[in-house]
């Protein structure tokens, strides 16, 4: 009998413990598939549902360079990639690469950010976005007019980050310091 009283017990408690335990929510309203890295040895990308509601709440954990961060959204690690830019790059050591990814990870990095995506992604898996930092400013306009990147118009047909590049360059601020400054594009080469 005594047995019986205990293992009773202990349901209740555990029963009453799961009920108690807080609970996160996300808003959720439509769904958009959106590429991450597979945990299985084959690395095939494996879909990850996320709301399509084209404004995400994540938190940045990442920086990876000027243009690529890594977001933590509903418990879920995805790389992005900021929209209508492009920043000298960090491998192969091109001028102002680790000062871009430095300026970036000031902008925003250990924040609670809104992106904003269509749910497109480029070719290497990145959600393409645009990143609003905890102070509700553009980070992907305040790269390119700190002078920390291009406006990357073969992807972009956003001509407010043009005017932004064009007076950043006038300033010459960030990069546009160097005399001759090379486009990522054509350092990649």
């Amino acid at each position: 009998m005594n047995r019986n009283i205990y293992y009773i017990l202990v349901l209740f408690l555990s029963l009453s413990c799961k009920r108690n335990r807080p609970q996160t929510t996300f808003k959720k309203e439509a769904v958009v598939e959106i590429p991450v890295e597979s945990t299985r040895e084959s690395g095939e990308a494996r879909k990850s549902k996320v709301t399509k509601n084209k404004i995400l709440d994540a938190k940045i954990i990442k920086i990876i360079d000027g243009d690529t961060a890594e977001i933590l959204y509903d418990e879920l690690p995805i790389k992005l990639r900021l929209a209508h830019i492009d920043t000298p790059e960090k491998r192969g050591k091109q001028p102002y690469g680790n000062r871009a990814k430095i300026a970036l990870s000031d902008l925003c990095f250990g924040q609670m950010v809104k992106i904003h995506t269509e749910g497109k992604y480029d070719g290497f898996g990145r959600l393409i976005a645009v990143i609003y930092n905890n102070q509700g400013l553009n980070v992907n306009k305040e790269m390119v007019r700190l002078g920390m990147a291009w406006h990357y118009k073969k992807h972009s047909d956003d001509h407010s980050y043009d005017v932004l590049e064009k007076e950043a360059r006038s300033l010459r601020v960030g990069l546009w310091q160097d005399n001759n400054p090379i486009a990522p594009w054509n350092y990649r080469k």
